[in-house]
């Protein structure tokens, strides 16, 4: 369905995409060029809803630009994160911990984020925005085609905005195709709470997904290819996590090479190897957690003669443009960090070039991550070995500074909330009181982590936050503990 503009609606006798096609008068469409194919032209060409996209859509029809939002799918109105990602997978996380069963949150998660994704949409119309449902594929340098049903749409724009995000990745193996075969946006959407669970993927979706499946009562395994677990991070901090997990009844696995997936009766075999044994595991489901693809399939990337990289992702310099005049690509198709605030500052960087002095860039982005265990874990800067060899190319020393949450008198919080687990370590430049990195297991981790962001960035030295003032009792209270 095409939805552009605010005025007369002209009814067409061929239905596109899921319920018909609306032109509006308003928008521009010459509806005389050939039989079941329109075409207009656009200032500003976004494709896809995400957070950079529909930032940099809205942004410019506020500023007077005809800007055109071609989104695949209506469920999708948002993007990404608002829809199958950040929100409401951490809705079901919360409900999780809070006892809430899992269709009753499957429930709750359904109505929160259709109300978003219904804001969404209005949030675009009301700034002027025309919102085309359908699919786009570039035609040529400047333009794209868009497809849905019977009818077409040709779309010229000036400046065109790739941002179509990531999908998941899912191996190659025999019986992948297994209805018992979930992903990441299916594992929010099963019929029942399933009693077993594997989990192929250590990663942050991995340990994600098993902390809410565990606490909604399933029994998880994580089977992890890696020969250690946690190497993102610390070795401290990776052993605190996997005993954390473990706790929960979580069982973990490493070198583990999934090689293959057979339905039984009733559940679903998982068959893998640790190179030198072949075994197999029975489960209700399997849950593939190897990371996520930049969403390019079908986008006629040639057409336009978008260069790539050897990953897939679309190539951009410092500023995300691609090669090609005009078009910029932002969030995850563009292979950076995938974070949807990195999204939101990567529409900084595109406005900033295409339409201000160009001196935002993405070279040397301090970013901030964090692990939605329970409780999180947050991470900015450098690990512990790489800060060491850093300070001592300088010429300096690198301390590092390492708490369990549980033996810091002074930030009672995590124990109120009833989850004390976790530690915390900073490293610091010792010469020049700077936090050269950080990693916060703890209760409230996602909120701190940006303070230490905040002071990395500007320079803030290390014992300025530790002597700051904070309220009692709260989270923040440990960068008094191990700072002062």
């Amino acid at each position: 369905m095409y939805r552009l503009g605010v005025a007369r609606i002209f009814w067409l006798t061929k239905p596109f995409g899921f319920l018909g096609r609306f032109f509006f008068e308003k928008a521009g469409i010459d509806m005389n060029t050939i039989d079941n194919q329109a075409s207009t032209t656009a200032d500003v060409l976004v494709i896809g809803f995400g957070k950079a996209g529909k930032t940099i859509a809205m942004n410019r029809a506020e500023q007077g630009d005809r800007v055109i939002l071609v989104e695949q799918s209506p469920k999708m109105y948002g993007g990404t994160c608002i829809n199958i990602a950040c929100i409401p997978t951490k809705t079901m996380l919360v409900d999780s911990e809070r006892g809430v069963k899992y269709p009753d949150s499957v429930e709750h998660r359904d109505n929160f984020i259709a109300t978003l994704n219904k804001v969404n949409k209005q949030l675009a119309d009301d700034a002027g925005v025309i919102v085309v449902d359908g699919h786009a594929e570039f035609t040529g340098t400047d333009s794209v085609l868009v497809t849905g049903g019977q009818e077409e749409l040709t779309i010229t724009a000036t400046t065109i905005i790739i941002n179509t995000g990531s999908e998941p990745i899912l191996p190659d193996i025999p019986g992948i195709d297994s209805s018992r075969v979930i992903d990441s946006t299916s594992a929010q959407h099963l019929e029942e709470t399933p009693e077993s669970l594997v989990i192929v993927g250590g990663g942050p979706i991995g340990m994600e997904f098993a902390t809410m499946f565990a606490q909604f009562g399933t029994k998880v395994t994580i089977l992890d290819r890696g020969a250690q677990f946690g190497t993102a991070f610390d070795d401290d901090i990776a052993q605190a996590l996997k005993k954390d997990l473990e706790a929960k009844g979580i069982t973990i696995i490493n070198n583990a090479d999934v090689t293959g997936v057979e339905d039984g009766a009733n559940s679903v075999s998982v068959r893998y190897s640790d190179g030198d044994t072949e075994h197999s595991m029975d489960a209700t489901n399997v849950l593939f957690a190897i990371g996520r693809k930049p969403a390019t399939d079908g986008l006629g990337l040639e057409a336009a003669g978008i260069n790539t990289t050897s990953r897939g992702a679309i190539a951009v310099d410092e500023h995300l443009r691609t090669n090609v005049e005009g078009i910029y690509a932002a969030g995850d198709v563009n292979g950076g960090p995938q974070f949807t605030y990195v999204s939101y500052d990567d529409h900084r960087v595109i406005l900033s070039d295409r339409w201000s002095d160009g001196s935002r860039v993405t070279t040397g982005r301090l970013i901030p991550t964090t692990t939605f265990t329970n409780p999180p874990l947050s991470t900015i800067g450098m690990g512990e070995e790489d800060a060491k060899t850093n300070a001592a190319s300088r010429g300096h020393t690198a301390e590092v500074r390492f708490k369990e949450i549980a033996d810091i008198p002074i930030m009672p919080r995590p124990k109120i909330v009833g989850t004390p687990e976790g530690v915390a370590k900073f490293i610091i430049d010792v010469e020049d009181d700077q936090i050269l990195g950080a990693t916060l297991y703890c209760v409230d981790s996602q909120e701190l982590i940006n303070l230490a962001a905040v002071a990395m960035s500007n320079k803030i030295p290390a014992s300025v936050i530790g002597d700051t003032i904070y309220t009692h009792p709260s989270s923040t209270e440990v960068f008094n503990a191990l700072l002062a």
